[in-house]
């Protein structure tokens, strides 16, 4: 099995990037993650070096994971407290861990990895059956960014730094978008790029309506700040109704 775009050359400086892994950027997180478990059980789609995982678990809250990438988990394997993570290697879209779950989340854009709208619509089917009853599941994403770009444009630069530049390739009719990345790092320079379909958070409301489930709150950051028009992401929360419950999503 591949480890897709998510390789050792990834993996080795993947924690590296303080955007991610720095404790002001990791606490909100688990902080938001932490309330809606009810300090017990915790699937993590696409866990990758634990940078959520092992925190969260660090609250009393067993943690699991799936992921594709090896590379990505033996990182996790060898830090402190990963060993209490679960992790069964898979596409999160299809494959299934053990047991029930309090929680289910995926986060940083990494729903976007799935390339097609029926990869989308099965994680939220995935997710769905995972879940207890009254259980929800959480995703970041960015919101779409095609409305910065001039018209007859299809390329955002969304970083420009010394050490990495970063420019989103948009074909809007078929939702993909592919990130490209100039990165500098120990006197060298390395360049990648990896395809992703972006998608509008209408959309995901009704991805998960397909999968029985129902949104419970939407904002514009882990600090719950609201979403507004002027908002790079949004964090979801869709919940699964317990049996009986005839609420309709928009309730």
């Amino acid at each position: 099995m591949s480890d897709g775009y998510f390789g050792e050359e990834v993996a080795s400086t993947y924690d590296d990037d303080p955007r991610m892994s720095a404790p002001e950027v990791v606490e909100p997180v688990v902080d938001f993650l932490a309330d809606l478990t009810g300090g017990e059980r915790a699937l993590e789609f696409g866990v990758g070096t634990g940078r959520i995982a092992i925190p969260l678990s660090n609250r009393g809250i067993a943690v699991a994971g799936i992921d594709l990438s090896r590379a990505m988990v033996s990182r996790l394997s060898i830090k402190p407290g990963g060993e209490r993570i679960a992790v069964t290697i898979g596409d999160f879209a299809t494959t299934r861990a053990d047991g029930e779950f309090d929680l289910v989340y995926l986060v940083y854009n990494t729903i976007m990895n799935l390339t097609t709208q029926s990869k989308q619509v099965d994680c939220f089917r995935n997710a769905s059956a995972h879940l207890r009853p009254g259980g929800c599941f959480v995703v970041e994403v960015m919101i779409p960014r095609i409305r910065r770009l001039s018209p007859g444009e299809n390329r955002h630069v969304f970083e420009l730094s010394e050490s990495h530049w970063g420019i989103d390739e948009y074909e809007v009719p078929t939702q993909r978008v592919t990130s490209h990345h100039l990165v500098t790092a120990d006197g060298g320079t390395r360049r990648y790029s990896m395809p992703c379909r972006y998608v509008w958070p209408a959309e995901l409301d009704l991805m998960a309506q397909l999968a029985g489930m129902r949104l419970r709150e939407r904002w514009g950051s882990w600090h719950r700040d609201p979403l507004t028009e002027e908002s790079d992401f949004h964090v979801s929360v869709w919940e699964r109704p317990h049996e009986g419950d005839q609420r309709s999503p928009d309730e």
